[in-house]
């Protein structure tokens, strides 16, 4: 076993991970290395696979596992977390404990019951991503939460909450970005636009909360959903229908796709657009190609 762990993951002490590699060391022969960089998961997933490991996994968060993943993408070594990060995504999807002990107890007993098997994985103009990417004002509240870790850290779930109404406010009520999206061949226009890869599309603590409608891991195909507008006379209904279900495609302001192999959005007006996977902002952009890769990755959960 490769544990990768990151050491400045929202929720990780050296106490923490002294206990894990304790606890993985009485049923598992394990290396454990500590990420250094950006990046440096995936070199280091790579490598792992390249020399044969039997399982590597992510100790961290969302960014964490998704550089794991495309480390991992298309080889036969399989995946899967430890809880380490604000909000855990995958590890929740495949059923993994959201608490690091429960996770780890988890881990243990699956030496007895090893049976990798293999989910899709959905890339955005080159990078693969496990359960959701996005442009627009999800992306941008990520780009905003990454901008103050000290906060993340204290504050988790509702300081992204806080950070959704403060963007909202300041950059989508004014002039918030004009994108085009193909789908399925069908063109929308919007604000925001989601692409998932399974469902749900993040958690707030332990509440998932749905955006796509029939969005799986292995369905072979991508879904997602157009925010047309942003105002604030219906932000109420909108946080809603997040929280209460049963996805936000049954709201007015919403469209939503499903079973698509590829979905090209770009900037109508030419302004570059937050892009973000899977809880990690990638950067601005003008257009972003998605696709996906069935069965790209194996995991054990």
């Amino acid at each position: 076993m490769l544990l990768i762990i990151n050491p400045y993951a929202t929720s990780m002490t050296p106490h923490i991970r002294t206990l894990v590699l304790y606890a993985l060391q009485a049923r598992y022969e394990v290396d454990a290395v500590d990420t250094q960089a950006r990046g440096h998961a995936t070199e280091l997933s790579r490598e792992a696979a390249d020399e044969g490991y039997d399982v590597v996994v992510s100790l961290g968060g969302d960014g964490t596992v998704n550089e794991v993943a495309n480390g991992l993408a298309g080889s036969q070594t399989p995946l899967t977390c430890l809880p380490g990060g604000a909000t855990n995504v995958l590890c929740k999807m495949l059923g993994i404990p959201g608490d690091i002990v429960g996770a780890t107890a988890h881990l243990l007993n699956l030496a007895d019951a090893w049976r990798p098997h293999r989910i899709d994985l959905a890339r955005v103009n080159g990078r693969h991503f496990t359960f959701s990417g996005g442009l627009g004002l999800d992306a941008a509240v990520v780009k905003s939460v990454d901008e103050q870790p000290a906060r993340k850290t204290a504050l988790r779930q509702w300081y992204f909450g806080y950070s959704a109404i403060r963007t909202f406010g300041a950059d989508y009520l004014k002039h918030p970005p004009q994108l085009e999206v193909h789908a399925g061949g069908t063109v929308l226009h919007g604000v925001t636009a989601v692409v998932q890869n399974g469902s749900p599309f993040t958690y707030f603590n332990d509440r998932p909360l749905h955006v796509a409608d029939r969005s799986r891991l292995d369905s072979g195909s991508l879904a997602g959903a157009v925010l047309h507008r942003a105002s604030p006379l219906d932000m109420p209904t909108f946080i809603a229908r997040l929280f209460l279900g049963p996805s936000l495609t049954g709201h007015r302001r919403v469209t939503g796709f499903t079973d698509v192999s590829d979905v090209r959005v770009r900037s109508r007006d030419g302004r570059p657009v937050p892009l973000e996977v899977d809880g990690d902002w990638l950067g601005d952009v003008t257009e972003a190609d998605f696709g996906i890769t069935p069965g790209g990755l194996s995991v054990i959960a």
